[in-house]
């Protein structure tokens, strides 16, 4: 806790032959990040033939699996799958090399990708027969105002028949300089469409050429006729009866898609797995070096996976490799990638601090911190009994369908578990459930209109001792980093930044702290530990600006003030969750008399309003809530000590949902 996993280098030299069963263990143990070696007298390795049939392999697997996965029976969905999805069944392979694998690949292939891809050439050509019906259809449509056999709008011998619609204003100049060039050799029938022309031309085809470019001058929109005997309107029922022929066609393809789904798409998706697991097993391979002969490999581990992985790579190679463990030097401590290391009840909240940046490896990890602080400040601004328990009974179900897979869901839902505790003690502190709605109820029961439910304060009658409180928090916040700070840079040897940019404000903000007890006879020290930290402070502006120091004094003072009054967001949310709260059951008491005749309409309307309205004002105030209190961490706290630089820690690890992997002795 505090600190980042201790990481160890480990260096691996073995025999070629060993290579594929090597990765393959370390990519499912998933505990080493592998790296690039730096190669001066090897070579780098390369993917050979097996692995690029897996990459191409994965690609044709998945082009598989997502036409059938549009086909597949639906498993349920809904609010209940998203609360508490089930775990996906998982299919075990014996795993005997890449190259039986891409033979088993094969074989699997040959029989169901043949019959897939017959059935969906079907489907796309059925359904691109639709599309082209449909525009005939279109097109007779638009053309059934002429009431002429189609037979005549083709080309017949010598005449030639153009179809097509223009602009009304450019009807008339193209019908003359048609007439003109064809010198009266051209039959013309129209009929108007909104602010278009639907026109058909007859003439000669030696005159093709010529009214052919006065057509396209005019912006003349030729249309294919389609093919057929009898008017528009006659036409189009027999491309109807069509339509409706290929659309059983297509559900019967489409019914023969859904059986192929139903026989084989968990299989194509266990391979689909294989294929990509096997292909992200090959990214590694330009990272290695290797002679005729050898291989070898080097990354970063934690130092308590070493006996585990020690013993898992003397097993495959059969003891026949070379193994070096040693610590990291001073020189790499940039390159170390960072795994953070805390107890079970702070894990999830790592969340938060790696969307922030993980630590450098010399650095404090602020995870255990921030789980406490960032709850704690949430329940600060959402302040509200009744909203905690609304967020306590969403996140508790959510954590309970997610805890399995350990994903992004749970470990939010987590954070807001825990968040939604705070929320209820200060909600209790500052007697607010549902706003006043406990006081409105308190006074309807005892007849008492000036009963309340016990509290510390009420944040809207006394937002003064809520913002001395919020301030007070976000004194001893910034301490808590400054002291943080502190330590850290005089343990990594930084002595003058320790003592010239954390030292001060310790100072600054302990006296600030003596001030306000208003005790005479600490009013000395307290003036002296400002003057020290100030004196501190303007002596590291020099040392870090020179010439700009008046300027950057004057400026980093105020942004400390700053910094601290940003913490009145605590009171400006807590303000601002009460009020909303309270206008709410204001406006549900407005209606709640109103009746009509005997019936209590108004009770009807003013539950309506009181229900939906809280429930609105526990969303967006829980996501005022969850933003700033991120914000106060990342922004005010985080700027005292943490730089977030670290790199996070990538193992070579493999992706299993529904596959897993079993060896071969």
């Amino acid at each position: 806790m505090f600190r980042p996993e201790e990481m160890v280098k480990i260096e691996v030299v073995t025999l070629s032959r060993f290579k594929d069963a090597l990765l393959t263990y370390l990519h499912e143990a998933g505990v080493v990040e592998i790296r690039e070696l730096d190669v001066k007298l090897a070579q780098r390795d390369s993917p050979n033939e097996y692995h690029r049939k897996a990459a191409s392999y994965s690609i044709t697997i998945s082009r598989l699996a997502d036409f059938l996965r549009a086909y597949r029976k639906s498993e349920g969905g809904g609010i209940k799958a998203f609360i508490s999805p089930p775990e996906r069944k998982r299919k075990k392979y014996r795993y005997g090399g890449i190259e039986k694998l891409i033979r088993d690949v094969e074989d699997f292939l040959s029989v169901v990708e043949p019959e897939i891809k017959a059935v969906e050439g079907k489907i796309s050509s059925t359904q691109s027969e639709m599309e082209k019906i449909k525009e005939n259809i279109a097109v007779l449509e638009l053309l059934s105002s002429l009431n002429l056999d189609v037979r005549y709008l083709h080309h017949s011998g010598l005449v030639e028949v153009v179809v097509g619609v223009v602009e009304r204003a450019k009807f008339g100049p193209m019908l003359e300089e048609v007439t003109k060039t064809a010198g009266g050799r051209v039959a013309v029938a129209s009929r108007e469409d909104g602010d278009r022309v639907i026109v058909v031309l007859a003439f000669l085809r030696r005159d093709y050429d010529r009214l052919n470019a006065v057509l396209a001058k005019h912006s003349f929109e030729r249309i294919e006729v389609p093919a057929g005997e009898g008017t528009p309107r006659e036409l189009i029922k027999v491309y109807e009866k069509k339509l409706l022929e290929k659309e059983k066609e297509l559900n019967d393809l489409a019914e023969e898609a859904r059986r192929m789904a139903e026989l084989y798409y968990d299989d194509i998706v266990f391979y689909q797995e294989l294929m990509e697991n096997e292909r992200d097993k090959a990214t590694v391979l330009p990272m290695l070096a290797r002679t005729n002969m050898t291989f070898a490999l080097t990354g970063w581990l934690p130092r308590k996976d070493v006996p585990k992985v020690l013993e898992g790579v003397k097993k495959v190679t059969q003891g026949k490799a070379y193994i070096n463990i040693r610590e990291p030097s001073k020189e790499e401590l940039d390159e170390i990638p960072i795994k953070l290391k805390n107890p079970g009840w702070a894990r999830p909240f790592e969340m938060l601090t790696e969307m922030y940046g993980v630590p450098k490896y010399n650095e404090v990890d602020p995870t255990p911190i921030i789980a406490f602080t960032y709850s704690f400040f949430f329940g600060f601004m959402l302040t509200d009994f009744m909203y905690g328990l609304i967020v306590g009974i969403v996140a508790y179900l959510l954590v309970k369908g997610h805890k399995k897979f350990n994903d992004g869901t749970y470990k939010f839902a987590y954070t807001l578990l825990i968040s939604s505790f705070f929320t209820m003690l200060m909600g209790i502190l500052f007697g607010s459930y549902f706003g006043n709605a406990g006081d409105i109820v308190l006074q309807y029961v005892t007849g008492n209109p000036n009963a309340q439910l016990w509290r510390i304060a009420d944040a809207l009658r006394d937002p003064m001792f809520v913002l001395m409180l919020a301030l007070a928090i976000g004194l001893a916040h910034l301490f808590t980093g400054y002291t943080i700070g502190f330590i850290v840079r005089w343990k990594n040897g930084d002595a003058k930044g320790a003592i010239l940019e954390q030292l001060p404000w310790m100072l600054v903000i302990l006296s600030i702290v003596i001030f306000a007890t208003k005790n005479a006879s600490l009013m000395l020290p307290a003036k002296a530990l400002f003057g020290i930290g100030i004196v501190l402070f303007a002596i590291g502006e020099v040392v870090a600006n020179g010439g700009l120091a008046a300027l950057m004094i004057i400026s980093d003072f105020f942004g400390f003030v700053g910094t601290w009054l940003s913490y009145a967001r605590l009171m400006a949310l807590a303000l601002a969750t009460s009020g909303i709260a309270m206008v709410v059951n204001v406006l549900a008491g407005m209606v709640w008399g109103i009746k009509i005749s005997v019936v209590p309409l108004g009770a009807v309307i003013g539950l309506i309003i009181f229900i939906g309205g809280q429930i609105f004002s526990t969303a967006i105030n829980a996501l005022g809530a969850f933003v700033h209190s991120l914000r106060l961490q990342y922004v005010e706290f985080f700027g005292t000590f943490y730089s977030g630089e670290g790199k996070p820690f990538s193992p070579f690890k493999s992706k299993r949902e529904v596959s897993e992997l079993e060896f071969e002795a």
